[in-house]
């Protein structure tokens, strides 16, 4: 799987797929899929949900561009693989989940694993987290229809953010940097399928 990122996603940080060495992705997905946990595809997780492609998380991550002391919001938690892919590459990431039974199984693989700097909560992504902002990163693995103006607030300076956006069947991916004068210039990146974010 690292080898077809690698070739998919050609990230410039190395330390990118270092993280996709460190976690297992099998561990991330219910037992009737785990025979493809190891292909760089979407697999469902449950209630209408997916674990992302690698290749995917792969370019996002590299577009976020963590340092080892940036602290990120992940939107959309699901399982929790982006979450810990983050907190191999972050000092703290706090992920939200709006569906309660998810977010619980992915607070258990976390401790699993014994990731004790990314932490799961339940609640309307769309939000953010406005307790543990700002953020200096924020990824979104869902599509909202466009960015929710809550995650821009909530990004700080000279913050990052990659996030799909479309409805479900045209979505592009969207990174955005805030600027010295304080506005966050988006740019599109590539096509992608995304589950919708749901709010409310």
């Amino acid at each position: 799987m690292v080898r077809s990122v690698e070739l998919a996603a050609a990230p410039r940080d190395p330390r990118v797929l270092d993280a996709f060495r460190r976690i297992p992705r099998h561990l991330f997905v219910p037992d009737p899929t785990r025979v493809a946990a190891y292909e760089d595809r979407a697999l469902p997780i449950g209630e209408d949900q997916t674990i992302s492609q690698p290749s995917m998380i792969a370019m996002m991550l590299d577009a976020l561009e963590c340092d080892p002391g940036s602290r990120v919001l992940e939107v959309g938690a699901g399982s929790g693989y982006a979450a810990a892919l983050l907190s191999c590459l972050a000092a703290r990431v706090d992920a939200i989940e709006i569906r309660p039974a998810l977010a619980a199984r992915a607070r258990a693989t976390l401790l699993g694993l014994g990731i004790e700097n990314a932490f799961i909560h339940v609640g309307d992504g769309s939000k953010g987290l406005a307790e543990q902002a700002p953020f200096d990163r924020i990824l979104v693995s869902a599509a909202p229809r466009s960015v929710p103006p809550a995650l821009l607030d909530q990004l700080g300076p000279a913050g990052r953010i990659a996030i799909p956006v479309g409805d479900p069947y045209h979505q592009v991916l969207l990174v955005g940097e805030r600027g010295p004068d304080g506005r966050v210039r988006m740019r599109r990146d590539v096509p992608c399928v995304f589950v919708p974010l749901v709010e409310g």
